[in-house]
């Protein structure tokens, strides 16, 4: 009778165990799924919109970011990612491309955009994404505007600089697509082919250790990251 009176304690102490175990895991995985919830809710109140006075043309951009820039005086931007922030000043004498840049931050339209392409010691380009918002936003800004090149003060690509990416088919002119940029890692030996067609309209100065972490992650054939990369853009001045 002690005999079976012990088995049955020890048979109800190891079940004991066990339930406390799967309990234990099922609360991790609980909290886990709440978290990513809680991320994905956070993702669609950031990622909405200001809604456009004006849908940006070929004909009207010059003219808007012209007026625009000399009402929003702000040059330095930060970016956020999951391995962190990266502060950038924009350059005063690249006008229009200072102000497409606040502008797109104060829309809102970077954040939750991709980190889409990287290549260690060279760049990292980001503002573009395939989900639905993006394209969805660039449907309200305007998906028919380009920004015309400017020198600036002749500078070249740097260790740091920040340019607008941009269209090689029928561009002659060297016009900047107004929604990506890349960040400039390279030597001075790679951007003979960069410098004079690429306006360089800022530079990063905080956070060079995040971009070249960012720039070491694995990606495909294509440059792109293997898991996607959000960020988020902000004025910090």
């Amino acid at each position: 009778m002690k005999k079976l009176l012990l088995i049955t304690l020890l048979l109800a102490l190891l079940i004991s165990c066990e339930d406390t175990k799967n309990s234990k895991t099922n609360t991790f995985e609980n909290s886990f799924e709440k978290q990513i919830d809680a991320i994905e809710l956070s993702k669609l109140v950031e990622s909405k919109p200001i809604k456009s006075k004006i849908k940006l043309t070929e004909a009207n951009a010059v003219s808007f970011l012209t007026a625009y820039g000399k009402e929003n005086l702000e040059n330095k931007v930060r970016v956020t990612s999951p391995y962190g922030i990266i502060d950038i000043e924009l350059f005063k004498d690249t006008p229009l491309h200072r102000a497409n840049f606040i502008y797109l931050v104060k829309q809102k339209y970077f954040d939750n955009t991709f980190l889409h392409r990287v290549v260690p010691n060279f760049i990292i380009q980001a503002g573009s994404s395939d989900l639905k918002s993006t394209f969805k936003k660039r449907a309200v800004i305007g998906n028919d505007y380009r920004i015309p090149y400017e020198k600036g003060n002749g500078r070249t690509h740097s260790y740091g600089t920040v340019s607008g990416a941009k269209e090689y088919r029928e561009n002659p002119d060297k016009k900047t697509s107004p929604y990506e940029f890349f960040i400039y890692l390279g030597p001075k030996t790679s951007n003979t082919h960069l410098n004079g067609n690429y306006t360089i309209y800022g530079k990063v100065i905080k956070g060079m250790d995040v971009v070249e972490r960012l720039s070491e992650l694995p990606s495909d054939d294509e440059d792109w990251p293997l898991n996607n990369i959000y960020i988020k853009a902000e004025i910090i001045n």
